[in-house]
Formats: structure tokens, C-alpha cells, sequence
């Protein structure tokens, strides 16, 4: 059965991870995805182990990159089996989201924090701030639409960045991320400093040294995204629309804002049908928009996917 999300007002105040200790250190104990899985968010890759003693690194990775923290108890089996469930969905967001196991038995710092009643217990992290998702095991396709959502928060926030997905290392080793290029480095930098403008020209000038980097590809298209909908009205824009449904700036726009919002099949189909009745250098505009929002998406989602399909029936 479909769980309805946490009360946000009732988390409020009430997780406080500020008392953490900062450490690579793992506790002893089984993690998601079996024995290899990294230990602390530095080393990790898409899974690692929570800790009370590393946590404050799970904290400040989530400025980079979103979390899914799952809190879990090796005497329920149950939730142990879950932890497995949701490594195999977040692993399918090829690097875009990480997964934090935290074995409760074994870290009650973190149980204390969470004020956890029950295990599984889901939520996520972005910019250090804990994100009610959804309580008690589900199975994938009912995981894949709360995810989707964290994914949409993290964009509006600019946390945008990627894990290495790569294989687990022999057991007793930990994984080593590789520093990151500078000019990726720079882009992160500015997008925690809310830099957008610094931030493209770091991505434009990574695009510039290596022109098949995809990470820096997907990164400018969401900064791309986050520069043309700041200053945007929503309910203004969606009355321009409505009034001109050939006019192509006004279409954009509002896809662009159904993307950052999370209705991503409205603003995929409003795109297609403007591709339907356009012409010439216009169609073109409106379909590389669309391919571009395609890859803010993700190519594996199962909406892209959908959209591609109905792109070409529209396009041939």
C-alpha cells in the first residue's frame, strides 16, 4: 500500500544532526547492497553506511549531491531486505542520487535524531536538510515516484551533482572518489554559492576543454533551467500560454516550470504538441528544448522514454 508522506511541520525542529561527529569511521554491521558498499559519503559511491560518528560527512556531501537515507534494524529482517530493495532503484538514477544505510542497532545517535518509531524508515537530504519521504517498505515502482520528487526539490536547491558509479571494492576497502575536475569543482562551488552565472561558465568551460563530458552537459542544462525560471511568475506565465498557445516563448517557459515542479509528463506533452503545430527554425528550437529537458529528467525515466517516442511520431 501507497504511504502517505511524513508531516513536514512535524519534522520541523525535530531532527537535529547538528550533534553528529564528523568521521570516515563506519560502524560495524551489515550495508545496503552486501559488504562492499563504501563507508561515509567521501569514499562511497552510490551506497555507503551512515553513521553517528561520520554522519556530519553524509551532511555536507548532500550540498553536492542528494541522499536517500534509509534507517533500518538487523533484528528486523524485513527492513534489512528493504535497504537491498531501494539500493537497486537508486542505483537505476545512474549517480544522481546516493543511498545512506544506517543500521539503527548500531547507531542510536542517528535513531534519536530521526526520532524514528518504526523501521524502514525513508527520508531524504539535501543542503544538510532532511526531507520526510515515506515510512515502511515499497515495493520498487512505488519507491521510483518519491525519488523522482527529492530529484525535483534538488534541482530548485542547484544540488545537481553526481556520484561515480562504480563496482564495490573487495571487502575490508574503502572506494575512492576521484578528485573532480576543477572546472565541475567550480561549477558546485557556485551553485552552493547561488552563483548560476559562474557556475555556466565553469560548465561551458569544462565543455570547451572536453566536449563529450555528460556530467558537465546535464549540469548546464539544469543551470540553464534554474536561470530562466527564477524570475519567472508562474501565474503569469500560464496566462500568456493559455492566451497564446503557438507562442513558442511562452510554451517554453511553461514546460520549464512544470519540469521544476515535478509535472514532468505535462510539460514533456505541452512540448510535443508545440512541436505538432510549429515549423521551420521554430520546431527546431522547441525540440532541442525538449531533448534538453529530456536530459535534465534522466534518460532511463520511464516519462523520457514515453516522450521520445510521441517526439518522433510528431516530428515524422
Amino acid at each position: 500500500m501507497t504511504q502517505q508522506p511524513f508531516s513536514t511541520s512535524a519534522l520541523r525542529g525535530a531532527v537535529d544532526l547538528s550533534s553528529l561527529g564528523r568521521s570516515a569511521a563506519a560502524a560495524p554491521g551489515r550495508s545496503a547492497g552486501g559488504p562492499g558498499a563504501g563507508t561515509g559519503a567521501a569514499g562511497g559511491g552510490v551506497v555507503v553506511q551512515g553513521t553517528d560518528a561520520g554522519f556530519q560527512d553524509v551532511v555536507t556531501a548532500s550540498g553536492r549531491v542528494p541522499a536517500v537515507v534509509v534507517l533500518w534494524s538487523a533484528r528486523l529482517p524485513e527492513s534489512q531486505d528493504f535497504v537491498d530493495v531501494l539500493a537497486g532503484v537508486v542505483t537505476g538514477y545512474e549517480g544522481r542520487l546516493q543511498l545512506v544505510s544506517v543500521d539503527v542497532d548500531a547507531n542510536p545517535g542517528l535513531l534519536r535524531a530521526f526520532q524514528v518509531q518504526s523501521v524502514p524508515a525513508t527520508y531524504g537530504l539535501v543542503q544538510g536538510q532532511p526531507v520526510p519521504l515515506f515510512a515502511g517498505a515499497l515495493a520498487p515502482q512505488e519507491v521510483a515516484p518519491w525519488l523522482d520528487e527529492l530529484l525535483r526539490l534538488a534541482v530548485q536547491q542547484g544540488v545537481t551533482g553526481r556520484v561515480a558509479v562504480t563496482e564495490a571494492p573487495p571487502e575490508g576497502e574503502e572506494a575512492q572518489e576521484p578528485p573532480l575536475p576543477p572546472h565541475l569543482q567550480a561549477a558546485y562551488d557556485a551553485i552552493e554559492a547561488d552563483d548560476l552565472d559562474g557556475a555556466e561558465a565553469a560548465y561551458r568551460q569544462a565543455l570547451k576543454e572536453n566536449p563529450g563530458d555528460e556530467e558537465a552537459k546535464i549540469g548546464l542544462a539544469n543551470v540553464g533551467l534554474l536561470q530562466r525560471t527564477r524570475d519567472a511568475d508562474p501565474q503569469a506565465a500560464r496566462a500568456a500560454a493559455a492566451d497564446a498557445p503557438t507562442d513558442v516563448e511562452a510554451q517554453l517557459l511553461v514546460a520549464d516550470l512544470d519540469v521544476l515542479g515535478g509535472h514532468v509528463e505535462d510539460a514533456f506533452g505541452r512540448l510535443v504538441d508545440l512541436v505538432r503545430v510549429t515549423a521551420g527554425d521554430e520546431r527546431n528550437r522547441v525540440r532541442e528544448h525538449l531533448v534538453e529537458l529530456f536530459a535534465i529528467v534522466g534518460a532511463k525515466d520511464p516519462r523520457v522514454e514515453k516522450a521520445r517516442r510521441a517526439l518522433t511520431n510528431a516530428l515524422f
